[in-house]
Order: structure tokens, then sequence, then C-alpha cells
């Protein structure tokens, strides 16, 4: 039973990356699935959610209207697309699984390996 996000990579501001992340060992669908970010020196901080019901989403205000969360239950994946990215989402960033809505880290247990995002100005 493990998370894998991939999908980062170092790009331009202004630029896209789509993050993907992938369950084996079990079913993405019945779970609320984040995506967390942890720059260097900050702390760990909630990017966005996705629900297991309606498929409804959350999003940190300063990442809201350029990034999105969207699920691919048939393959089992949940994607983060970032679009006009800035040097600010510089980090590593984590996909978890939850069983409430949030974006607060707290409500996630299982943790899969992160992936660098790196934005150049």
């Amino acid at each position: 039973v493990q998370l894998q996000a991939s999908g980062g990579g170092v790009v331009q501001s202004g630029g896209s990356l789509r993050l993907s992340c992938a369950a084996s060992g079990f079913a993405l669908d019945y779970h609320v699935i984040g995506w967390f970010r942890l720059a260097s020196g900050e702390k760990r901080e909630g990017v966005a959610c996705i629900s297991s019901t309606d498929g409804s989403t959350l999003y940190k205000d300063s990442v809201r209207g350029r990034f999105t969360i969207s699920r691919d239950n048939a393959n089992n994946t949940v994607y983060l697309q970032m679009n006009s990215l800035k040097p600010e989402d510089t980090a590593v960033y984590f996909c978890a699984t939850g069983t409430i809505a949030t974006i607060d880290p707290w409500g996630y247990d299982l943790w899969g390996q992160g992936t660098q995002v790196t934005v150049s100005s």
C-alpha cells in the first residue's frame, strides 16, 4: 500500500507542470486526496484536496485559479495541474490520503514520496 508522486521538474516562472499521485495496493476513489508542499525553511502546507464523494475541491488561497486537482479513478491517479507557476511555488510536493476534505496536513495518514518542483524567475 503506497502512494507515489511524480511529475516535478524545473520550469520558468509562468510555466506549467502536472503532478501525478498514483496509488498501489488500494483504490484512491474511496479516499480524500490532498496535495501538500514543503519549501526549504518553511512548514508543510496544504495546497489542494479533492473529496471522495462528490469530487468537491479545496485550494490554498495563493494557488486558487492557478492549480487544479482532479481524479482519474480508472487509472487510480490524482493529478495536480499547476499553471502560471511562480518562484514561491518552489517546494517538494507530496500527496496523501485522508478521510476529511481539508488542506490541514493533520487530517491525512498515508503519505507518498515527494516530487521536487523548482520555478525559476
